[in-house]
């Protein structure tokens, strides 16, 4: 019986072990994973497609369990709405690094382009407060708006990029532009042969972002 008990001893502490270093495998890949909040409007809420066609899941197929990706992006997103929910996403979600991809409704809406960069500006600042990363993806305006306002709410998002030191696309679009069978009938909105290459604009920062 002294051999038998000293045997199930042996073999409960051999387990214990084995456990004890699954969980700590465990916690270590969670504490180590990076969340990432993406904070949109259309254009990255998969308007019109599929959402796991989106370029926000299609990054999260990319990237794959080292990071957790939350799209809390609304089609129609302004400015001063993302920055009316930002506070409470930040409390919840407690990201690492903050995509703002917002902008683009404003333009449309005809907003003054001061009034999106107060807005854009305090989202930064929140972020940052938090100790959080913040990746801005730039936005230009159909040529229709007139030359004076498009050029001023173009540069919105370069000074705040050149002011905050931050990671910046200057022009999410630009590689589908002009080419209409990557938009939807609307001609506003990419479809999903579009996605890869706006994830493409992304993930050519992203990479900074995360390591930095």
């Amino acid at each position: 019986m002294g051999a038998l008990q000293m045997h199930f001893k042996q073999t409960i502490f051999t387990l214990l072990l084995l456990m004890l270093s699954a969980m700590n495998t465990a916690m270590a890949a969670t504490n180590t994973s990076q969340k990432i909040l993406v904070w949109g409007d259309s254009l990255s809420a998969a308007y019109g497609i599929p959402v796991d066609k989106g370029w926000v899941n299609l990054m999260r197929q990319k990237l794959g369990e080292g990071y957790k990706i939350t799209n809390a992006s609304i089609s129609g997103e302004t400015t001063q709405g993302g920055l009316t929910r930002l506070p409470a996403a930040l409390k919840r979600y407690q990201p690492d690094i903050i995509i703002i991809e917002l902008g683009a409704n404003d333009g449309l809406r005809g907003i003054p382009p001061t009034v999106t960069k107060r807005n854009l500006k305090k989202m930064i600042e929140k972020a940052k407060q938090n100790n959080i990363k913040v990746l801005l993806l730039g936005m230009k305006i159909p040529p229709n708006y007139g030359i004076a306002y498009s050029k001023q709410f173009e540069k919105v998002f370069a000074e705040l990029a050149k002011n905050y030191k931050l990671p910046f696309v200057p022009f999410f679009m630009e590689d589908i532009v002009g080419k209409l069978n990557l938009f939807q009938e609307d001609e506003l909105h990419p479809t999903a042969e579009a996605q890869p290459f706006l994830l493409k604009k992304v993930m050519t920062l992203l990479k900074d972002v995360s390591s930095a």
